[in-house]
């Protein structure tokens, strides 16, 4: 038998090899806490509302109570920033007793980042799966996977296909990594993936998860968070006390409205340090020994508003239309403008729109022409003139199917003269035939309309039953219309006849 030299370049690649075998937690594992009460304290301690989340984990720890080798479930967390995703995850190790790990998979482009390099490569290394278990120390940990939407693929492989196993807890018994070459049971692991939108998720890749959608939080919810979690932990990280700072729910409330535009309560957290720090340098100078905030001070402290209302923006002329949109960051307001000029009767549209919304507007501008009799329009005008709709806010790229309802009602309302009632807002896409199709983001739509001070919003009839989701202290104030053609959106949009 050969020997090898301990000076080799082949000695240290072995020495590395049997170091990696011999660290990796094959056996070790932390014993779970299946106390369910005391769970639930902890996650009720951690995280304000979530019931949907918190019920699931509850449910995961019962079944693992009754049945201790049960297969750990893939939990993916949708939902914008800020809204407590990663937070959730350490708060669940933390009530189970277990090691929490994080690796962001944002930009990864390589596979070997998640199965390793082979051996027979320079500077081969596991994959971060295994580096991960092999620094916690368990075999069994609470891993988070942070980003899904955000991975990338190139010549050099497809991460996400490579999560396939690792996700999947009918192969991952026996995952197997390039660098080790072993089967690891990664079946114990309980893996949790976030992302801040559905759609860039690999289709193969979201069906080993079962998804659990984070919507943002109300202002009231902001409110209560801010109170209960984000003022007492600035003051605390700024050597504040309750007697030395305090702050008024007028201050609290003008930060959420006039400084942040956001589903979740990162902005808010930023902002109310920003404020903490103004008071620890007034106290520190020995010019003042207890500060109460209040709504006065924050244009001193944070400068002039940021946000303002969107009721400044919306105005009562023919040809503007209120849309209800969702982004990764939560709801927002989309006013559809049309406008009309001499032309030979081609649609322009302006905004920075994707190829759905540029279909919405085609077949609202077909929809119009189409019934242009029974609304007493000259067909002639459609040979006459050029029309254009835009979306304000041009710089900022916007798509998706649910604009197709305020793009007809936009047109309609120039075309008839007639404006649109200020007040309400729509969301649904259309059909050539007039139906209204249901849409996705309900709770984030109908924030968006809360917030801008909206009355009555009118929904795809199909969207009923996504209603009761929603807090009541979301749908306070609103009234809301349930609509199954374009026929129905236009009475109640418009004030007119039917179609």
């Amino acid at each position: 038998m050969t020997k090898i030299p301990p000076a080799s370049p082949e000695y240290s690649i072995i020495r590395t090899y049997l170091d990696w075998v011999c660290e990796l937690p094959w056996s070790i594992q932390t014993k779970d806490r299946l106390d369910i009460n005391k769970a639930q304290r902890v996650l009720n301690a951690d995280h304000y509302n979530l019931s949907k989340v918190k019920k699931r984990i509850l449910e995961f720890l019962a079944v693992r109570k009754l049945n201790p080798k049960g297969k750990s479930p893939i939990l993916c967390f949708i939902g914008p920033p800020g809204v407590g995703k990663t937070s959730l995850g350490k708060s669940i190790a933390r009530a189970m007793g277990r090691e929490f790990v994080r690796i962001s998979l944002g930009g990864i482009r390589d596979e070997a980042d998640i199965r390793g390099h082979r051996r027979t490569y320079i500077g081969a290394l596991p994959g971060r799966i295994l580096q991960e278990l092999r620094k916690c120390g368990s075999k069994n940990p609470v891993f988070m996977l942070d980003e899904l939407d955000k991975i990338g693929s190139d010549f050099r492989g497809d991460p996400s296909s490579a999560l396939l196993e690792v996700l999947d807890p009918e192969q991952n018994f026996n995952f197997t990594d390039h660098y080790l070459d072993q089967p690891f049971n990664l079946s114990s692991v309980m893996f949790i993936g976030t992302a801040n939108y559905t759609e860039p998720v690999p289709p193969a890749l979201r069906d080993r998860m079962e998804v659990i959608e984070l919507p943002g939080y109300t202002e009231t919810e902001k409110l209560r968070i801010a109170k209960k979690y984000l003022i007492p932990r600035q003051l605390k990280e700024h050597g504040l006390s309750k007697n030395r700072c305090g702050m008024k729910d007028d201050a609290a409330i003008a930060i959420i409205r006039g400084y942040t535009r956001e589903a979740g309560v990162r902005n808010l957290d930023r902002n109310l340090a920003a404020v903490c720090r103004a008071v620890a340098t007034e106290i520190a100078k020995g010019k003042k020994r207890r500060t109460t905030i209040t709504k006065k001070d924050l244009p001193k402290i944070l400068g002039p508003a940021q946000f303002e209302s969107e009721l400044a923006l919306r105005t009562g002329i023919p040809g503007v239309a209120t849309a209800l949109a969702y982004t990764p960051f939560g709801g927002e307001l989309l006013f559809i403008e049309s406008a009309s000029m001499p032309g030979k009767g081609r649609l322009q549209l302006t905004g920075q729109i994707g190829d759905v919304m540029k279909e919405s507007a085609q077949a609202a501008f077909t929809i119009v022409k189409a019934n242009a009799k029974k609304l007493k329009i000259d067909p002639e005008n459609f040979s006459k003139f050029d029309y254009h709709i835009h979306v304000p806010a041009g710089a900022v790229p916007k798509d998706g199917p649910s604009a197709g309802v305020a793009m007809f009602t936009s047109l309609l309302s120039l075309v008839l003269g007639k404006p649109a009632r200020p007040d309400v807002a729509m969301t649904g896409e259309i059909t050539l035939r007039g139906l209204v199709l249901p849409i996705g983001g309900l709770k984030e739509k109908i924030l968006a309309a809360k917030q801008a001070g909206i009355q009555t919003v009118i929904l795809p009839a199909r969207n009923r039953k996504d209603l009761p989701e929603v807090p009541k202290e979301a749908k306070k104030g609103l009234k809301f219309e349930f609509v199954k053609n374009t026929n129905e959106a236009l009475t109640i949009a418009l004030n007119t006849d039917r179609i």
